[in-house]
């Protein structure tokens, strides 16, 4: 019996279940369990959970003949959704707004190694799964190259083929989650044809030539500036350190920037403690700053050793 990513499986001589997220080799397929943990199993060892299988959909031209009173040209999508048992195991959805069917190719490449991962046709507003991976080993995760080809038996003229490429890297679940319907969970979503911007050439030219009241305002920050990473960003675990540490930086120089364009006496920066590095970064900007007039630990008995209050020149 074969075993394609995503699928959900049971293991023979446990009680245990999981999705496959890796296939080592012909006969050894990786399963993420429901504790996050990614386990070699020899496919002997497994077989299908009843109902958890993902049928491929065949062509249908019938089917593509869309009565819309508006037949939506854009609309493909491509979502990222945690398993709702699993939150380690991620599912790729492929989503289909528009009412065009696509014929979908996946392909991954791992340093030059392109192996097919997936081929159907999407029928128009419909979605289908077509791969999963576990969250952990984002930083090994392929690249994925999409083709999509679309197909409507109205009368359209021919639309280009569109093929993308997509490495995915921990900032891209930088943001908050969506509500995404047509899985029914919480994730993230890219759309893959989104339409060309279109420039107004007027508009374009005008903003060449703001004075200088049309420049934005600089907020006046408040007194206290939390730099903990989960205040600043949420889904903040996907970061590495050093990107965290950039984040943390970047908020330190924008709310001190603003806080010296708005005469404040002084501002708080809430650091924590932790190895230090932050804080070290922190003293060492401030320490050379001509217009900071001195530095130091703010309110040891509310902070400890966890904030730093900066004093700016009259």
């Amino acid at each position: 019996m074969g075993f394609k990513l995503g699928d959900f499986v049971r293991f023979v001589d446990e009680k245990r279940e999981g999705y496959v997220t890796r296939i080592i080799d012909a006969q050894t397929f990786g399963v993420t369990d429901t504790d996050g943990f990614e386990i070699p199993v020899v496919a002997s060892n497994l077989t299908h959970v009843h109902g958890h299988q993902t049928a491929n959909a065949n062509i249908n031209p019938s089917a593509a003949l869309v009565v819309d009173e508006e037949f939506k040209e854009n609309g493909v999508f491509f979502a990222v959704a945690e398993d709702s048992k699993a939150s380690a195991v991620a599912h790729f959805t492929l989503i289909n707004r528009s009412s065009y069917q696509l014929l979908l190719s996946l392909k991954t490449d791992k340093k030059g190694l392109y192996k097919g991962e997936f081929a159907s046709a999407v029928q128009p507003k419909t979605s289908t799964q077509l791969y999963s991976a576990n969250l952990g080993d984002l930083d090994n995760w392929p690249e994925f190259v999409f083709q999509i080809l679309y197909f409507t038996s109205g009368n359209l003229k021919p639309v280009a083929p569109l093929s993308i490429t997509k490495k995915f890297r921990s900032k891209d679940f930088n943001g908050a989650k969506n509500q995404i319907a047509e899985v029914n969970k919480y994730g993230w979503i890219i759309q893959l044809d989104e339409p060309a911007p279109i420039i107004d050439a007027q508009k374009l030219k005008e903003s060449f030539f703001k004075g200088e009241t049309e420049k934005p305002k600089v907020l006046k920050p408040p007194k206290e500036i939390d730099l903990h990473i989960e205040k600043l960003k949420d889904d903040y675990q996907f970061l590495s350190q050093s990107e965290i540490i950039d984040i943390q930086l970047a908020s330190f120089q924008q709310m001190l920037d603003a806080a010296i364009v708005h005469q404040m006496p002084s501002i708080v920066f809430i650091h924590g403690v932790g190895n230090g590095t932050l804080r070290h970064h922190i003293h060492k900007t401030i320490s050379k700053h001509p217009q900071v007039r001195t530095f130091m630990d703010a309110r040891k008995e509310k902070f400890g050793f966890g904030a730093t209050e900066v004093v700016f020149k009259n």
